[in-house]
């Protein structure tokens, strides 16, 4: 059974603490599709979760243009710990046609989270069972997460993150 919930996010430290919260319930291996307009908050929703795990905030910048960026996670924080975080802006990407330019098939394979900003470009070509992300702006600092997902184990992150 699939899960779908969203909060509002009425501040940074709102959506500091939902990054937290989203990085403490996702398994050790993971997709996450993360999809809003320019502006959104994507890449500073993940370097929220980046660093609820221990990667310097400021190591984890947009990767428009390298298109990846890996980040392996330093031993400690966490438990349990995905071993590295794979981040993948995939906006000038003509669609899933190209990811094999970029090297996808390791980087699916690989242990550790794969977050995708700009998910929706990939069309079917991101694997069925992930975690969907949706940020709105609505306002200067507030946002609106829509959190979905396949069924579990991401229905207890959708829960973690939208929950009270």
């Amino acid at each position: 059974m699939s899960r779908l919930a969203r909060i509002d996010l009425e501040s940074m430290a709102a959506t500091v603490r939902a990054a937290a919260r989203l990085a403490a319930s996702l398994p050790v291996n993971a997709t996450v599709a993360i999809d809003g307009d320019l502006g959104a908050g994507k890449t500073t929703f993940v370097k929220a979760v980046a660093a609820a795990v221990g990667i310097d905030p400021a190591e984890v910048t947009s990767p428009t243009f390298g298109i990846v960026h890996v980040h392996d996670v330093p031993p400690g924080r966490a438990t349990p710990r995905p071993p590295r975080l794979v981040h993948v802006d995939a906006y000038r990407l003509a669609g899933g046609s190209e990811l094999a330019s970029i090297g996808w098939a390791d980087l699916e394979e690989g242990p550790g989270w794969l977050v995708v900003e700009w998910a929706e470009r990939l069309g079917g070509s991101l694997p069925a069972h992930r975690l969907t992300l949706q940020l709105e702006v609505t306002g200067e600092t507030s946002r609106r997460l829509l959190a979905s997902s396949p069924g579990p184990p991401y229905d207890a992150v959708v829960d973690a993150v939208c929950g009270p």
